[in-house]
């Protein structure tokens, strides 16, 4: 099939254009349902951690993405609908019937793994940014799906935002260990614990 000539290529090229070291610092790959939610700072950041993965477990993972980005044209459209497999997430113009949640969890269903960047947008900031509350929700939905806190790393020097053409450089992603939504906790006291986990990685 020519989307599994353009995964190959993508996987091939996006490997070896990251330079990505690939860390499982604290669990093991693995074909069971995961959430992986990571920093945000490059339009690489997706691209390069789907491919990261291997491939038993990258058929079954689907990134969340923009869907005013990934839909500007049909090129990039087709590659995200049909190569990615991923769930187009409406940013500017959420309603009852497009909410974001309901659209996630109906496309992990009972089978898939989700990529997600809980910040939202890229932060060009040097500190990660505070987490949106769509983490807290799909970890109280499906309660029985482990997060999967992750560190990307100098993805931002490859592809800087406003940029068309990457750079070459070393880049480093790391998957650490699992959490869930706590008995009873707090929303705001989840979302500190999940970024301080990806913070964490940076130093593993």
């Amino acid at each position: 099939m020519i989307e599994r000539v353009i995964s190959d290529l993508l996987v091939g090229g996006t490997n070896l254009l990251s330079g990505a070291t690939i860390r499982w610092v604290g669990c093991e790959p693995a074909t069971r349902q995961r959430i992986y939610f990571a920093n945000h700072t490059s339009n690489l950041d997706f691209v390069a951690m789907w491919a990261a993965l291997p491939p038993p477990i990258r058929v079954l993972t689907r990134p969340a993405a923009a869907h005013d980005y990934w839909t500007i044209n049909r090129v990039r459209h087709y590659v995200a609908a049909k190569v990615f497999n991923a769930v187009l997430i409406e940013r500017k113009k959420v309603t009852a019937h497009n909410n974001p949640i309901d659209q996630m969890l109906e496309a992990i269903g009972d089978m898939h793994s989700l990529i997600i960047f809980p910040e939202g947008r890229r932060n060009t900031q040097p500190e990660i940014g505070e987490f949106k509350s769509g983490l807290y929700h799909l970890g109280k939905k499906r309660p029985d799906i482990d997060l999967i806190p992750v560190h990307i790393d100098n993805l931002n020097r490859i592809l800087p935002r406003g940029e068309v053409l990457p750079v070459p450089l070393l880049s480093c992603i790391s998957f650490g260990t699992p959490i869930r939504v706590l008995e009873n906790e707090k929303k705001t006291d989840f979302l500190v614990r999940a970024r301080e986990e990806v913070i964490r990685l940076r130093h593993a």
